[in-house]
């Protein structure tokens, strides 16, 4: 009986260990997290090269103060959830979320003996593919609801600088001038456009159209 009582303590531990383990990694990367399981306490890396993704919603704010907050937490967590899909799809990391943006970066984890110049390309161009998907989305969406929705985005390709910030609620992090390029580009982007940098149109302007 002793013996019984043991298999299930130790069963029902694994089920908790996989369950913080999931949690983790709906916080985290995957490589981050074993990082953090291994024992190391300050994780910061240097990259030369990835794509930077902001997209924020249109005239959110105005979107709601119209509705209850409980309808307006449910509009976001169904767009943003469909965002996670998608980048998922195209296996894209997602970052975080900041108020009614979205920030996603592609190639972070990708550089350990791959070719830079065909990665590169193939990143940017998932990021570029994930951002259409996403306006395409909202486009239906909006017409599903019979609301004005729309977003728009800013692309930029660069240096960063990716680590986990702080240790409690912590996240993985990006920092540098690339994240803050894609984010004032966004500013800059009318509703429904994605504006990118010269870096990103330079490496895909022969796999999309540009304007």
């Amino acid at each position: 009986r002793l013996r019984d009582q043991e298999q299930a303590f130790l069963a029902q531990l694994q089920i908790e260990r996989t369950k913080s383990e999931r949690l983790l990694l709906n916080v985290l990367p995957k490589a981050i997290a074993e990082r953090l399981k291994a024992g190391h306490r300050t994780i910061v890396d240097s990259f030369i090269d990835s794509t930077v993704l902001f997209a924020d919603i249109v005239g959110f704010t105005r979107i709601s103060v119209r509705q209850s907050p409980q309808r307006t937490v449910q509009l976001l967590n169904e767009i943003f959830s469909s965002f996670d899909r998608i980048a998922e799809q195209h296996e894209v990391e997602k970052i975080k979320t900041i108020g009614d943006a979205y920030l996603v970066a592609g190639g972070l984890l990708e550089h350990d003996g791959v070719d830079f110049a065909v990665d590169a390309r193939d990143y940017t161009a998932a990021s570029l593919r994930l951002a259409l998907e996403m306006r395409q989305y909202m486009e239906t969406l909006s017409k599903q609801k019979n609301m004005s929705l729309a977003i728009h985005v800013g692309i930029c390709s660069g240096p960063v600088v990716a680590g986990v910030i702080g240790t409690r609620k912590f996240i993985y992090d990006l920092r540098g001038d690339t994240v803050n390029i894609a984010s004032r580009i966004t500013d800059e982007a009318r509703s429904g456009i994605i504006l990118v940098d010269s870096t990103t149109y330079k490496r895909s302007r022969h796999q999309f159209e540009f304007e």
